[in-house]
């Protein structure tokens, strides 16, 4: 059997549409359902099963306004938070577009739709909620909704709370599966523009042809296809927060209209020659190595100045010490609830095994390992077999030099003891003095 792509919800008053829209995405692999008013699709969408809600604003009780339409789109995600919603919208409705989207809609796309459009949306959307959904198991009512109590995360957590009431950009490092989307919501969340549209595009998912329109917008007959006037990112994002993730993948023709964004705070809608002016603060984050892309002529260096007025560094997650394990207790209550089982924990051996594992995925790989393991799991209890952690090659001591081999060392204890250099020196057996004598000559 053809594994699904997704169940996509089709809400939408005319059936004509409904169908039409429905050949479309199942000959792409999508199931679809159809409602054909806002109560009917509130009650498919309780009784769950679906990904997205691809969502007509105006329905046969009125339309013009979107009233209909949009009061759906606030019950979806005050109901359904973490939905994918993609508003269809007329020619000519700009205006209530972006009133969706600043109400929680992910995208839109113009009636009549272009069909290689609808299916980029439609997948790049589903991905990106597949991504959060795991990175959401990160939260809990600590520091913001974020766990982390370790050294790394406490540092981490002080730069945050002195940066985000100021109105700068912020650059947000760090490997990928770590959750820097998370933590750009929570500097959003801190600053003066808590309360205005916090605005997201990946610049890795989506294809380089459409990444400036996607941005700056474009005009009527700009390219082929181009069939009305679209708003862009920054103007939707205008008064609040735009996020940009994965920063590293933009060309370096996007770079340069980055930059000049960032330095005069006007942009040009492709096809247009009239500059608007935006007022809206840059979180972008990367898990590229920028000095390395600068280096390579792929990256540019005035643009990461403009970007890392402040750099914020979210650490792996194999350096944040008991993280792991109030991590790991966290994301298995969230699989038991969302998978109906009845379980007690873990078992000792289960927690020793997550706190020894690099995790080189991070919280995502993290939360993957755990609702496998709940799935899987046949007692009351998570075990080290239900895990199904594949060992990290253990390092060839043989081939290394001393200084090589003293190195690896502390570094593992520092990752393990979460950058706590006394609790490191504890585990290696060294006195306080000779612990930070040797990591001195490391660092020299």
């Amino acid at each position: 059997m053809v594994e699904s792509a997704g169940t996509i919800l089709i809400a939408d008053d005319q059936a004509d549409i409904r169908e039409a829209l429905a050949l479309v995405l199942r000959a792409e692999g999508f199931i679809t359902k159809g409602a054909a008013s806002p109560a009917e699709a509130a009650l498919l969408l309780d009784a769950g099963g679906i990904d997205a809600l691809l969502l007509d604003l105006n329905f046969a009780t009125d339309t013009t306004s979107g009233d209909d339409g949009m009061r759906l789109l606030a019950s979806v995600k005050n109901v359904h938070p973490g939905l994918p919603v993609v508003v269809l919208t007329g020619w000519g409705s700009v205006d209530l577009a972006v009133r969706a989207l600043r109400a929680g809609a992910a995208d839109f796309i113009e009636k009549p739709w272009e069909n290689t459009r609808l299916l980029t949306v439609l997948r790049n959307q589903l991905a990106l909620s597949r991504a959060r959904g795991t990175a959401s198991s990160l939260t809990q009512p600590v520091q913001g909704d974020i766990i982390g109590t370790s050294a790394p995360m406490r540092q981490m957590f002080a730069t945050i709370a002195k940066i985000a009431p100021a109105d700068v950009p912020v650059l947000i490092t760090g490997e990928s599966g770590t959750g820097k989307g998370l933590i750009a919501r929570h500097i959003a969340a801190l600053s003066r523009r808590a309360d205005k549209p916090f605005v997201t595009l990946d610049l890795g998912a989506v294809p380089e042809t459409l990444i400036e329109s996607e941005l700056f917008g474009h005009v009527r007959g700009a390219f082929t296809d181009a069939r009305a006037d679209r708003i862009g990112r920054f103007e939707i994002a205008d008064g609040g927060v735009l996020f940009l993730d994965e920063i590293g993948n933009a060309s370096l023709a996007t770079q340069a209209r980055l930059l000049s964004v960032l330095e005069d705070g006007l942009i040009t809608r492709v096809g247009d020659s009239k500059p608007r002016r935006v007022d809206v603060r840059v979180i972008a984050a990367t898990n590229a190595d920028l000095d390395q892309l600068i280096a390579q002529g792929r990256f540019r260096q005035d643009l990461r100045f403009r970007l890392n007025t402040v750099e914020v560094h979210l650490p792996p997650l194999r350096a944040r010490g008991d993280d792991v394990i109030d991590l790991a207790h966290h994301c298995l209550t969230t699989a038991i609830a969302r998978h109906g089982r009845v379980m007690a924990g873990f078992t000792e051996e289960a927690l020793a095994t997550l706190a020894a594992h690099d995790w080189p995925g991070n919280v995502r790989e993290l939360a993957h390992v755990i609702e496998r393991a709940v799935l899987l799991a046949d007692g009351d209890r998570v075990r080290t077999g239900d895990l199904r952690l594949t060992a990290a090659r253990p390092p060839d001591f043989e081939r290394m030099t001393l200084d090589q081999a003293e190195r690896y060392l502390v570094q593992q204890a520092l990752a393990r003891a979460g950058g706590d250099a006394d609790a490191a020196a504890k585990r290696l057996g060294l006195s306080r003095s000779a612990f930070y004598r040797r990591l001195g000559q490391l660092r020299t």
